[in-house]
């Protein structure tokens, strides 16, 4: 018998299994911010896989230790797999143990970040300063000398190596 508490409890029930999930329904607007590279969904649908659209566009996360980013050890610069923007050095790089590519600090003003309240909890989201893509999020338990762990989507990133 279907009656109000019932239509609620499932209502409840579905929008924490989303939650969970880590469902988006829509790009959150960065804090109003304004970004250098501005696409409609279709340009950007045209340029990146249906992957790297979920994680940059949509705030996904790809699953943990399923990135070949990950274990990349060649020194080298990891840009914005949307606009190419140089993010990360190879040198702040480290194995975090997480399954995704960590890093103690992002390249000078190559991130911005914003308060990501999704989950239950706060956590600070950091996207490409240039087109907005969603990265990851930063964390206080990284290594010394900023104690920051940038906690990165690998299908956010391309790496280019270094010239030998």
């Amino acid at each position: 018998m279907t009656n109000r508490r019932n239509f609620l409890m499932a209502g409840a029930a579905l929008a924490a299994w989303t939650i969970a999930r880590g469902f988006v329904p829509a790009v959150r607007a960065a804090g109003g911010e304004t970004f250098e590279v501005v696409k409609t969904d279709e340009e950007w649908r045209a340029i990146l896989t249906a992957e790297q659209y979920g994680i940059l566009r949509q705030e996904d996360t790809e699953r943990p230790f399923t990135s070949a980013l990950n274990n990349e050890k060649r020194k080298g610069i990891f840009h914005c797999a949307g606009c190419d923007l140089a993010l990360y050095s190879s040198e702040a790089k480290y194995d975090s143990g997480t399954g995704w590519p960590s890093f103690w600090q992002s390249f000078p003003n190559a991130v911005g970040t914003r308060e990501d309240d999704s989950l239950f909890m706060t956590r600070t989201e950091c996207h490409c300063r240039r087109c907005g893509g969603h990265l990851g999020h930063i964390f206080d338990d990284g290594p010394p000398p900023t104690g920051k762990r940038h906690c990165i989507n690998g299908l956010a990133l391309t790496f280019a190596p270094a010239a030998a």
